[in-house]
């Protein structure tokens, strides 16, 4: 139970500090989603995201008035498609995009991520698909988040991927043009991403995860400040404890 003092200092650190919870993200495995059937793998994907999911933003609603603390963003991240739809019949994943699309419509999220693919050692069939759908995939979706991995410092540099990119990153902003090219705001290029991402544009649930998990992302910019203000001159061992 919280007691007096607690409360005092969680309310100075809400209102004084803007301390906030950034985000509450739900990380879920898609893997088992793969089907040769585009509909029945769009469909078993609208199903798992929407059966684990459904409570997520009425729950985070519960926890901001229970314990007065704001959650900016509920958010949802998958495994990346790139993976999952690797046994489609298809020429293009934008039917993919539409259907986590709509699951997160439906669950009320504000983002999902994990329209995705890793190629800093080359690309496979699935993942140039997936790449080429990016840009109609932007434009046809409203909270679809994209991101691919072109290079890391133990693979190298994908240099054919980056001269894809290139291209994909502009003609996203061309047919998103009418939106202010928003379309590039919801897609990361990344080089070194880590195993798994919570963090949106860039977000995917990694291969070595659970399930199903939820993360937890802190913004207090203010609270470290302060924090900071009291260990001025300090070792930086010190300043990483208090931190």
């Amino acid at each position: 139970m919280l007691n007096y003092n607690e409360i005092l200092a969680t309310q100075d650190m809400i209102e004084k500090r803007h301390l906030d919870i950034r985000t509450i993200t739900m990380g879920i495995n898609l893997l088992d989603c793969c089907d040769p059937d585009l509909k029945v793998c769009c469909a078993k994907i609208y199903k798992k995201i929407t059966t684990l999911a459904k409570d997520l933003v009425k729950t985070g609603e519960e926890i901001e008035k229970e314990f007065g603390i704001p959650i900016v963003n509920k958010r949802i991240s998958v495994t990346p498609i790139s993976l999952v739809a690797a046994a489609c019949q298809t020429d293009s994943y934008v039917e993919l995009a539409k259907t986590l699309d709509a699951a997160a419509k439906t669950c009320g999220v504000n983002f999902i991520g994990g329209f995705s693919a890793l190629v800093q050692k080359g690309c496979t069939e699935s993942d140039w698909k997936l790449i080429r759908s990016i840009p109609e995939a932007m434009k046809v979706t409203d909270r679809v988040c994209a991101s691919i991995n072109v290079g890391s410092t133990r693979a190298g540099i994908n240099m054919d991927a980056v001269a894809e990119m290139g291209r994909i990153v502009k003609k996203t902003a061309e047919l998103t043009a009418d939106n202010g090219g928003l379309g590039c705001a919801k897609l990361v290029v990344f080089a070194n991403a880590v195993e798994d991402n919570p963090f949106m544009a860039g977000a995917f649930h990694g291969v070595g995860e659970p399930e199903c998990e939820l993360n937890v992302g802190v913004s207090g910019p203010g609270v470290v400040y302060h924090a900071l203000q009291s260990v001025k001159g300090q070792p930086f061992d010190v300043v990483a404890e208090t931190i």
